[in-house]
């Protein structure tokens, strides 16, 4: 079968499927004169019966690091910084890094998702933090728990200076907007409710 097949039948990508290859998880059995990949049914079926059974287990290390907008840059080097030195430290080897500029509140961060789409596919060991509010804002120890049910372990350095009080008094401001939005629709709403009441009753 070909690579966009198999990827359907073990619910990944077709990256990912290139990327197992290069690791040595799952080799394909074959190659078309065009040197794409072949897979067999058996061979997918046995690596699911693999995944499933936990005989691969997460292997990744992933590090990462988040800022709310392009002008925080330097502090996603340092935040980069800091994980790497981390990394050296406590001799972690082939660790993944992820870089993202977005909100902590804006929970469909493009990386972010691939993230969590990843370790609820049991693929991530380890996911490494600075702070554990570059993972998101609020709502920390769900997504903890999500990520240990799946066998990922969270690491969080928690060095405070890389929480920036610019950032908080951003994401703040966002929360105090969407909410007062909603009051707002929710007077609109109630305005032409009443209009419409009255005209039903002249």
């Amino acid at each position: 079968m070909s690579t966009g097949k198999a990827a359907k039948l073990l619910g990944v990508s077709v990256k990912t499927l290139q990327r197992w290859e290069r690791e040595g998880r799952l080799i394909p059995v074959a190659r078309t004169d065009s040197n794409r990949r072949l897979y067999s049914e058996a061979q997918i079926r046995e690596f699911q019966g693999l995944r499933l059974s936990g005989g691969t287990g997460p292997t990744r290390l992933v590090a990462y690091c988040r800022v709310s907008s392009a002008a925080q840059k330097p502090d996603l080097a340092n935040q980069r910084k800091v994980l790497e030195e981390f990394v050296v430290a406590n001799g972690l080897a082939n660790v993944e890094f992820i870089e993202e500029i977005g909100g902590g509140l804006n929970f469909k961060r493009k990386r972010f998702l691939t993230l969590m789409d990843e370790i609820g596919r049991r693929e991530i060991k380890t996911l490494i933090l600075a702070h554990r509010d570059r993972l998101t804002r609020f709502g920390f120890e769900w997504f903890e728990h999500y990520a240990k049910s799946n066998g990922c372990e969270v690491l969080v350095l928690n060095q405070e200076r890389l929480s920036p009080k610019q950032e908080m008094v951003q994401d703040l401001m966002t929360i105090v907007h969407c909410f007062s939005s909603r009051l707002y629709g929710l007077s609109n709403y109630r305005k032409k409710l009443d209009e419409a009441l009255r005209r039903d009753t002249e």
